[in-house]
């Protein structure tokens, strides 16, 4: 991945230990989805975008979604657009067994951390997806949306359990950059199926 020097790398996706919660976990990066049964945290660090976590409390199956932008076109496999993401996580979970009458969410994110927009797309991403999981007639357990922090959060899909941490106004600039680099990767880089070229 060629990423300009002045602009923070994000984290690798992927399964690793995390200390801090004692436990396995999945780093999930923008764009992305993880569903498991397993007993682990799903971990995404969120400024402007949003995080969906949706669990079914009888089968103890959950995941996660963390998406940029509450609309645009269809992507296979890639959960960047809200309607896309939310569509990914939802079918994901169903074909685990889960069903969709048990279904609760928590929801995260939507930080306005980029600044100097009318109708900033923090805001536009938080109303999407109480619209969306409204309509789906999904009950929202909790949420921490707005504002302008960005948000650590640990999801662990066997219990549906959420750890927030808002972070610091000096994580604010690391965060704006790296969703502006990847922001420009999305709306410039060619695509062909469902692999991003850049």
């Amino acid at each position: 991945m060629n990423t300009a020097a002045a602009v923070a790398t994000p984290p690798v996706a992927g399964d690793y230990y995390d200390a801090t919660l004692q436990t396995r976990a999945i780093r999930l990066l923008p764009a992305d989805y993880a569903v498991s049964d397993e007993p682990l945290a799903i971990v995404t660090l969120l400024g402007s975008c949003v995080a969906a976590c949706l669990y079914d409390p009888l089968l103890r199956v959950g995941g996660m979604n963390h998406f940029m932008l509450p609309d645009g076109e269809a992507d296979p496999g890639n959960a960047r657009y809200g309607v896309h993401a939310m569509e990914l996580l939802v079918n994901a979970l169903l074909k685990r067994g889960a069903r969709r009458t048990r279904l609760l969410a928590k929801v995260f994110g939507g930080g306005n951390v980029l600044r100097g927009f009318q109708d900033p797309i923090g805001s536009r991403n938080a109303r999407f997806v109480l619209d969306y999981l409204d309509a789906e007639r999904i009950p929202v357990q909790a949420s921490d949306l707005g504002d302008i922090h960005p948000r650590k959060v640990a999801f662990f899909v066997q219990t549906g359990r959420t750890l927030v941490r808002r972070l610091p106004a000096t994580r604010d600039r690391e965060l704006v950059d790296v969703e502006r680099a990847y922001r420009e990767r999305l709306s410039h880089g060619p695509r062909s199926g469902s692999v991003e070229l850049f």
